[in-house]
């Protein structure tokens, strides 16, 4: 009889989309790196999901936990979903931060949700599913205000697909929300932040409040890097995820109010047809 392997492998493996690697974290015993086609996607602790080794999803994590306006620490369970599935690590971190909730993961590639069902325990995620879709078309087949949170963590090697960067998209994700329900975006950008900017009239083009968070040197486009956009058709909980990000591990910024309108200035909203300014990162970025 053959021996059940004990977690996960390390190596190449192929998927709908190229290739992915996994890696395990030589100082973390559950801690594992999922990069496609070189590009670092994904990481995840198996044994404890509340870690959070990249900085954007930390700042990500932030938001979830101020879903609550009243409360800046909610443990309530919440509706999600995802688009875009990477290894899950957002979605593994709401199920163990809010037990009960029910959440939802849209990814168009069959083979790269395969390989992390076999490899990194996706099926142990309490409250998850996970649908073969592409992300247009599985938001657009959701049922209105069934959802508190909208995760937009979809990239086509190390840029966002444009499609997704759209007013028509980010209607769809406000239709797909309830009221006082929050959108949130993980994109990448540099030098001049054209790409972020843009986004950022898009969002509000829909929705009546936004925010932004960042590392300083990526805001002073010092560096290629990670930006969170978050909206809502009502008030963000600024105050407390200023405090939060600020403080944190990160030491990142939340640029909001009158301060978002001067970062935004100029930027026009992006629509299906438009030319997307999307800013493609230096290699020696992974090297």
């Amino acid at each position: 009889m053959a021996r059940r392997r004990q977690g996960p492998m390390p190596g190449v493996y192929p998927i709908d989309a190229g290739e992915a690697e996994l890696l395990g974290d030589a100082n973390r015993d559950g801690g594992w790196m999922l990069s496609v086609d070189g590009v670092p996607q994904s990481y995840v602790d198996l044994d404890d999901p509340g870690y959070l080794d990249f900085e954007y999803m930390q700042l990500m994590a932030e938001v979830v936990d101020c879903l609550d306006p009243a409360r800046a620490d909610s443990t309530d369970p919440i509706d999600a979903v995802h688009v875009g599935g990477g290894a899950c690590t957002l979605a593994r971190y709401i199920a163990a931060t809010r037990p009960g909730s029910r959440q939802l993961v849209l990814e168009p590639d069959a083979g790269l949700i395969q390989l992390v069902r076999d490899q990194l325990a996706l099926k142990s995620v309490r409250g998850l599913k996970v649908r073969i879709t592409d992300g247009a078309s599985g938001l657009a087949a959701l049922p209105g205000g069934a959802d508190d949170l909208v995760v937009l963590d979809a990239f086509t090697g190390a840029h966002m697909p444009p499609e997704l960067a759209t007013v028509e998209f980010a209607e769809q994700a406000a239709r797909v929300l309830r009221h006082g329900g929050v959108y949130l975006i993980n994109c990448s950008d540099g030098g001049r932040l054209t790409f972020v900017r843009h986004l950022i009239a898009t969002v509000r083009t829909v929705f009546g409040f936004a925010l932004l968070l960042a590392e300083p040197g990526i805001l002073r486009g010092r560096r290629h890097g990670n930006l969170i956009v978050a909206a809502s058709a009502e008030p963000l909980n600024d105050a407390a995820l200023t405090r939060r990000a600020a403080g944190g591990l990160t030491q990142a910024r939340c640029v909001h109010g009158t301060d978002l309108d001067r970062f935004a200035a100029g930027a026009a909203p992006l629509r299906h047809g438009d030319e997307i300014p999307i800013s493609e990162p230096p290699r020696s970025l992974w090297d």
